[in-house]
């Protein structure tokens, strides 16, 4: 399923092939429904009717590009959609309509002396499709199109698994798997659109829903890399799920957190926390929207996010996956 996720491409504003999947996935499961921006909120019924709505939220859309003009010798100039590095993109393949393309700039013996110390910027970066003239570009590619990292999905060394989009299509996974197995309480499952670009699907699926508890499943930044150290970090691989305390966007119910860290602890869940208050996820929207809502982050370390090349280790998913279930067991009381 994950395989099947990360291949597919859906970045903001054109999460229509993901959302297909996973209705497709959950149909035969709950009662669902599509609300204006493209958001899926479906409600599973449990054994039981807790006294209070929880709600567990990933989202469905990817980092990615769009393209914004042609050029006379047919190069396509374009904007990014969600939080790229420049430098993750030199010399990428990606994908627009089925069309494929090189993100290019300058050969590298052509760079004057302060171009070479410096990654060049997104205005400088033209995509190649192989195209002659405006004309011939125009005929397969349009103003507005999207286009997509170009990337394998593969397992590697000692249980490492590479691909796009792990962020955030490894928590739609964690949702779909919930809502296809049998849960004790009621329970609300929001596949948000449009998260790499403000949390605008949260927004509105918190509004419409108004849980009192919210868990959102996510990726995070795992920085353990050679010559990084102590916080710098961030997380490590290998180490189990990320609990957050708090991030740019959001300080967490520290109820929640607590409770989180426990259960992992009393599973004996290998568990981790970030080391650095970075980056966000839909939480910042949900914990204030309305009413306003408990939050808990709960997410994989995951190197080079952003890219098209992300890496999660296969023991991370199946402990995160394991937290989540016991977890469950314990937020309605």
């Amino acid at each position: 399923m994950l395989k099947d996720l990360c291949l597919l491409n859906g970045t903001s504003g054109d999460e229509g092939r993901v959302r297909e999947y996973i209705i497709n996935q959950i149909k035969d499961y709950c009662d669902y429904e599509t609300d204006a921006l493209g958001s899926v909120i479906a409600y599973k019924k449990g054994r039981k009717t807790p006294n209070k709505k929880v709600s567990f939220n990933a989202h469905m859309d990817e980092v990615g590009f769009i393209i914004t003009d042609i050029t006379d010798e047919g190069y396509l100039r374009f904007s990014t959609v969600g939080g790229i590095d420049c430098r993750v993109c030199l010399d990428k393949v990606v994908d627009i309509n089925g069309v494929k393309g090189v993100i290019g700039d300058k050969a590298y013996h052509l760079l004057d002396e302060e171009e070479r110390k410096t990654a060049p910027s997104f205005d400088k970066l033209l995509i190649d499709i192989g195209a002659s003239s405006r004309e011939e570009a125009e005929k397969v590619v349009s103003l507005g199109d999207f286009a997509y990292f170009e990337s394998e999905y593969y397992e590697f060394g000692d249980g490492f698994i590479k691909a796009k989009a792990l962020d955030d299509r490894i928590g739609c996974m964690f949702l779909i798997k919930l809502i296809q197995s049998d849960l004790e309480y009621d329970t609300v499952f929001c596949f948000n659109v449009q998260e790499e670009v403000g949390l605008r699907g949260a927004q509105c699926t918190s509004f419409s829903i108004q849980s009192d508890i919210s868990i959102i499943l996510e990726a995070t930044t795992a920085a353990d890399l050679d010559g990084v150290s102590g916080s710098d970090r961030v997380c490590v691989a290998g180490n189990g799920p990320v609990v957050s305390f708090m991030d740019r966007r959001t300080v967490y119910d520290r109820g929640l957190y607590n409770l989180a860290m426990s259960t992992a602890r009393e599973n004996s869940i290998p568990c981790q926390t970030k080391t650095k208050v970075a980056g966000g996820n839909d939480a910042g929207a949900i914990q204030v929207s309305g009413k306003g809502s408990r939050v808990c982050a709960i997410s994989l370390p995951c190197r080079y996010i952003h890219s098209a090349s992300s890496v999660v280790k296969k023991s991370d998913i199946e402990n995160t996956e394991k937290l989540i279930i016991k977890l469950m067991e314990k937020i309605y009381d």
